[in-house]
């Protein structure tokens, strides 16, 4: 990584110097593009795996990787040639179970491998049965039989046995940044919390959500005026909850943009456990993954298109044929994109960065103009992708990463949960804070193709491991193992009224109540009702 900043610092060699190590990339290139490709492929010996072939791992859709190898046991490094295509059925292993499910066409990932995708509407007893076929042979071991019961999202059917559940979705034993985050907390007083945290962060003008999580069920109640993303935060539990048994805990989770604790360590009173989407390196939040990435997991093949899945069938031309521009499109959101925009009018040729809509700087709109809105599939039609903070972090900066272009990202003091994980240089190359080495860094990058290629590669590599929907769910269930947010007494309120949902062939209670903001307490195993509220979603089984 040092020795990438120093080659970049010690770029202004003689021309003729340049010109010869542009040439030799440009040859190097050229072999690798005119390296025949293996001429078939082979359906026996190409491979097939991934969580959407194992019954016992539900998720709202699941998916499966598929890998193109020759008759020798060569894996294909492009597409295949030709227009065929691996061709996936999925239906009940019993022709007495109707099931509807989504199937859409395979995602060629361009590098020869392939992404299949699969959204169940109901549950079936017996099973899946998933056949794979190129060129009307089968591939690998299929047909693959999901043994039954398998279940759909919306199924209420936890799992009991915790261990298992990690077992079976392959969860990391254990996360940096969770392991960072609950440094900052030795111990937690509840109670501590329970009498600071509501006049501290609740006040009128407060985004903060206090939720407790008892026999499964969660309940919860909003501190302040600005809570309406708790749907995010409700969605992604709600989901959890149905697919393996929580532990009790009780935790407040701030749903605006910024990260609310900044009491360090050693100060006294010392911070508070705040959960929070976007960390920084002044605040003490305990983070999670971003509503932005698990309400992409929730809703793909149904409410949203641009997600962490389709992205990886749909990242543009071959890095060839794509545009030599560092590449920007997005609001105001912070002054920085405003001198992108600027940096773009002044040197077109090497960035094209523009803003698509003005709010917080509306008298910027005539001098720099209003960017037409762009699909973002089109982003990688450019090498470069310009990652620049919004009101926070750059919620964008992963799907930009799982795109095959090279992702320029801004330094920052803002984080996701997934960033420790990344290293500059290795995974992305580094832009200072106020841009002013961004057109020497897309200069070097279009002098040192080879090398920019194997970055970008890198970063698209960590963020298919990284961003996988499962990790988000393990993610979140690491957290709440944390010995430290045991709920003891239980303050909450139970419903008078449940959903009913259908699962394992029987009536099951789906619920999700909020705590009055009158006086409520539940003690251990015996409670008093002082008031209640009802909350819920309508769900489609």
């Amino acid at each position: 990584m040092a020795s990438r900043a120093v080659l970049f610092a010690q770029q202004r060699r003689p021309r003729r110097l340049l010109l010869r190590a542009a040439a030799l990339a440009l040859l190097s290139l050229w072999q690798a593009a005119t390296e025949p490709l293996p001429a078939t492929v082979s359906a026996e010996r190409s491979l097939v795996w991934g969580p959407g072939l194992k019954a016992e791992l539900t998720l709202p859709v699941r998916y499966f990787f598929i890998q193109a190898v020759d008759p020798d046991g060569r894996n294909f490094t492009r597409s295949p040639p030709g227009s065929k295509q691996f061709k996936v059925t999925i239906d009940p292993v019993s022709p007495k179970e109707d099931l509807q499910i989504h199937v859409p066409e395979v995602l060629d990932r361009k590098d020869g491998s392939f992404l299949m995708r699969y959204r169940m509407y109901g549950s079936v007893r017996e099973g899946l049965k998933v056949e794979i076929l190129y060129n009307d042979v089968h591939v690998a071991q299929s047909p693959y039989i999901l043994k039954g019961p398998v279940y759909h999202e919306y199924c209420n059917c936890p799992e009991e046995d915790t261990q298992l559940w990690e077992k079976s979705l392959s969860c990391p034993s254990e996360e940096p940044q969770i392991i960072k985050d609950f440094s900052a907390f030795p111990s937690i007083d509840l109670q501590r919390m329970f009498s600071e945290v509501p006049p501290r962060f609740g006040q009128r003008m407060g985004a903060i959500v206090h939720y407790t999580i008892l026999s499964n069920r969660i309940y919860r109640r909003s501190l302040g005026k600005y809570t309406d993303f708790k749907m995010f935060s409700d969605e992604i539990l709600l989901s959890l909850a149905r697919k393996v048994h929580l532990p009790d805990v009780e935790f407040y989770l701030n749903v605006g943009d910024w990260p609310v604790e900044h009491r360090k360590a050693n100060d006294s009173p010392g911070p508070l456990p705040i959960f929070s989407w976007c960390g920084s390196v002044d605040s003490a939040d305990i983070v999670l993954p971003t509503y932005d990435v698990t309400h992409s997991a929730l809703e793909a093949l149904r409410g949203v298109t641009n997600d962490l899945l389709s992205i990886q069938g749909n990242t543009g031309p071959v890095w060839n044929n794509k545009t030599e521009q560092g590449f920007f499109r997005g609001r105001d959101s912070r002054e920085e994109r405003l001198q992108l925009a600027q940096l773009s009018k002044e040197n077109p040729e090497l960035l094209d960065a523009g803003i698509t809509g003005y709010f917080f700087f509306r008298e910027k709109e005539k001098e720099l103009g209003k960017a037409p809105l762009m699909g973002f599939f089109d982003f990688f039609k450019y090498k470069y992708q310009v990652s620049v903070d919004g009101t926070v972090a750059a919620y964008r900066f992963p799907y930009l990463l799982l795109g095959d272009s090279l992702v320029m990202k801004q330094d920052s003091q803002y984080y996701e949960h997934f960033y420790t994980a990344l290293k500059p240089w290795s995974h992305y190359v580094p832009v200072k804070r106020n841009l002013e080495d961004l057109l020497d860094k897309i200069k070097w990058a279009k002098e040192n193709d080879e090398e920019v290629r194997k970055i970008a590669k890198e970063g698209q590599a960590a963020a298919r491991v990284l961003l996988q929907p499962h990790r988000f769910y393990c993610y979140y269930f690491k957290v709440f193992q944390s010995r430290f947010l045991s709920v003891t007494p239980f303050r909450v309120s139970f419903p008078k009224r449940r959903l009913q949902a259908r699962c394992r062939a029987e009536a099951v209670r789906v619920t999700m109540a909020t705590i009055n903001k009158r006086p409520v307490k539940v003690a251990f195993l015996q409670m008093e009702l002082t008031g209640y509220s009802l909350h819920h979603h309508k769900k489609s089984h």
